[in-house]
Formats: structure tokens, C-alpha cells, sequence
């Protein structure tokens, strides 16, 4: 996993729980946008990050 992959993804955890912690009924918050667009970011990125990785005909 890359280092933005893993940054995307501790982001994504902080704005998940920062959402649970201040959010007593299902309300659309700025930290849930925030999570939606980091997981967003996050998968982005693994996908950008094997297809950087793959190359068969270098060796």
C-alpha cells in the first residue's frame, strides 16, 4: 500500500469515528462528507498505485 493509500485511509477512519462520536442521530455532517470523499480518495489511489507497480516487461 502507498503512502497516500495510507494516509487516505487514516483519514477516512478519523472522519468515521469524529462522525459517530459527535453524531447522536443519522445526520448528514461534514466529517460523514468528509469520510465518503477520503474512501473515495482512498481506493482511488490503491487503484493508481498497482497500476504504477505493474509492469511486466521491465525487469
Amino acid at each position: 500500500m502507498s503512502k497516500s493509500a495510507t494516509g487516505f485511509l487514516i483519514l477516512t477512519l478519523l472522519s468515521g469515528i469524529f462522525h459517530l462520536s459527535i453524531a447522536d442521530d443519522a445526520t448528514l455532517t461534514p466529517p460523514l462528507i468528509a469520510c465518503g470523499v477520503f474512501g473515495a480518495l482512498f481506493v482511488l489511489a490503491l487503484i493508481a498505485g498497482r497500476r504504477i507497480k505493474f509492469d511486466p516487461v521491465l525487469r
